[in-house]
């Protein structure tokens, strides 16, 4: 069995555990997984997450309003973050922010604003952020081109070049089950490039479950499978993959 895995990105909030959220995460220590990281999207999010975090030991979690929430964000959000980062010391970033240009109805000017709102406190707060990005490379890259965060680029679904600029920002990049997919050739260059010390694995759970579980619910003890494909890549053993992604995590953190 693997052990020192880092989920760095999940959401055991989602109502896809509401049945059994809490064996799931008792269950899970004994499968190797060393640390959760829970991404909130929304103030209710945000509480629901803490009590977790509460909960378990090995669980950390992070504050943030998700670009897809942008139409119900509080006038105040930015005063929610700071009080939940006082408040709560197992909230080690600001997080899932970012851009979301995939659907229609979402205010492109309100999304970025809200963004840069957000990395600007984490930067105040000495946070990490964690960055959400869908078809808003360019928006995206100039905005932490702008404010400098420490963070993670989570999900990453961009081109081998664009992980090369993300890098030399000093940012982390965080891979999910994708890459096991029979079509991930982007995502396969873009580990290539990604310095073993900048690189991090996630399952973005319920979501992104990898190959041979896709299109079922996800949790972290599938990590393993994103690993292997990982370590493929990379040229190294499973377990050593999951060691320098533990230790990147854990350095990104704070913990």
């Amino acid at each position: 069995m693997y052990k020192n895995i880092f989920d760095t990105h999940s959401h055991y909030s989602d109502s896809a555990f509401d049945n059994d959220r809490y064996e799931v995460l008792d269950s899970l220590k004994e499968k190797g997984v060393e640390y959760v990281m829970l991404a909130s999207t929304c103030t209710e999010d945000i509480h629901e997450n803490s009590l977790l975090a509460e909960k378990y030991d090995y669980i950390y979690t992070s504050a943030g309003f998700h670009p897809e929430n942008i139409n119900d964000i509080p006038e105040n959000y930015i005063d929610i973050l700071k009080e939940t980062v006082s408040a709560d010391k197992k909230v080690k970033a600001i997080g899932e922010i970012g851009l979301d240009y995939h659907y229609e109805g979402f205010d492109r000017e309100k999304q970025i604003e809200v963004f840069e709102k957000q990395v600007e406190t984490a930067n105040e707060l000495d946070l990490p952020v964690i960055v959400h990005s869908r078809d808003a490379c360019e928006d995206t890259l100039n905005i932490l081109k702008k404010y400098r965060p420490k963070g993670v680029v989570h999900c990453f679904s961009g081109s081998a070049e664009t992980a090369e600029i993300i890098v030399k920002l000093g940012m982390y990049i965080g891979f999910t089950g994708v890459l096991t997919f029979k079509n991930a050739k982007k995502a396969v260059r873009a580990v290539e490039v990604v310095p073993p010390d900048r690189l991090l694995l996630e399952t973005d759970c319920p979501y992104m479950a990898p190959v041979p579980f896709r299109g079922k619910r996800c949790d972290s003890s599938m990590i393993s499978f994103t690993a292997e494909r990982a370590a493929e890549i990379k040229g190294v053993s499973v377990q050593k993959l999951l060691d320098i992604t533990c230790e990147n995590g854990i350095r990104l953190y704070g913990i």
